[in-house]
């Protein structure tokens, strides 16, 4: 990823103003042979039902990926850069932007939700160990703001409609936090309980449900599930992870979560009325994964390789 020092990096800890002016993404067609990750309109589709090869899409990132989808296979793609600030790379549904700086000094991995077509909200810990935040809505980025609270994990997002975001975080006492907007305001922070080894993984597969996925202290997949106005237990998912989990889902009912294993692959389990039994997707990962759902029956999973660089995998059934 070449940065441009020339850029504007914005201190998150001194909260200074931040041009709320549009970002200009470059969506240049590429070749598909050009190695900084073109690729043509239906090059991320695989023969139903099936995975695609892994594809870069350059940058040099320096945390797990976060990903979200919008409407028209819109994805967008976040990571912390080498100069610690936020930056995002986006598929309109043809090409691949270039990569472009949304400043910040982040001491985590960043944590993205899609609330509508128009509008993504990204979450990372500041320089103080605080929640900080950054909205995009309707071709413009707000400023960063403070949710305050003590972070020791990266931030996990959810939304489950226009108007409502629950973000997750592991507290200073290993347990899960939760902090959510609705009716245009923030609530105080709640304990969720737990002990947890990695940043959390949080999905909403419809409205008044969210799925958050953490790995616990014998490294296994943890799951606890908010439905029916009322948080269930915590449930092992078995495995053995070296990485925080993410997860997406592409409808009511389904889940899929994916996690860096002991061989430093990618890992897939998926929920459809049940859980299946844990598979391999390959790689040789140095980050864990970041997972979105662009359309019905489709994924698409991002990871940090060997090279530093993004690289994705999609599936379509």
């Amino acid at each position: 990823m070449r940065f441009n020092l020339k850029l504007f990096l914005i201190t998150v800890l001194a909260a200074a103003a931040v041009s709320t002016k549009a970002v200009a993404l470059d969506y240049s067609p590429l070749p598909l042979s050009d190695p900084s990750g073109g690729i043509s309109p239906f090059n991320d589709d695989p023969t139903a039902p099936g995975w695609s090869a892994w594809s870069s899409i350059g940058g040099i990132g320096t945390s797990d990926p976060a990903s979200c989808s919008r409407a028209g296979s819109k994805t967008d793609v976040f990571v912390r850069g080498t100069d610690n600030a936020l930056w995002v790379k986006s598929w309109n549904g043809n090409y691949w932007s270039s990569w472009t700086s949304l400043g910040g000094i982040l001491t985590s991995s960043p944590a993205v939700a899609c609330m509508s077509s128009s509008r993504m909200d990204v979450f990372a810990r500041g320089t103080d160990n605080a929640l900080w935040h950054r909205t995009y809505s309707h071709g413009f980025w707000g400023s960063w703001q403070s949710l305050g609270g003590i972070l020791t994990s990266g931030p996990a997002a959810a939304t489950w409609s226009n108007g409502r975001l629950d973000v997750f975080v592991r507290g200073t006492d290993f347990a899960l936090w939760h902090k959510w907007y609705s009716g245009g305001s923030w609530s105080n922070w709640e304990s969720l309980g737990g002990y947890l080894t990695s940043d959390p993984g949080a999905v909403s597969w419809g409205n008044g449900r969210i799925d958050v996925f953490v790995a616990g202290g014998d490294n296994a997949l943890w799951h606890k599930w908010f439905s029916g106005g009322a948080w269930s237990g915590w449930e092992s998912l078995g495995g053995v992870l070296t990485s925080a989990p993410d997860v997406s889902s592409w409808a009511p009912g389904r889940l899929d979560v994916f996690v860096r294993g002991t061989d430093s692959a990618l890992w897939h389990k998926w929920y459809a009325g049940g859980w299946s039994n844990w598979e391999s997707l390959g790689g040789v990962l140095t980050s864990g994964p970041g997972a979105s759902s662009s359309a019905l029956n489709r994924i698409l999973v991002f990871v940090i390789g060997t090279d530093g660089a993004v690289w994705f995998r999609a599936y379509r059934n």
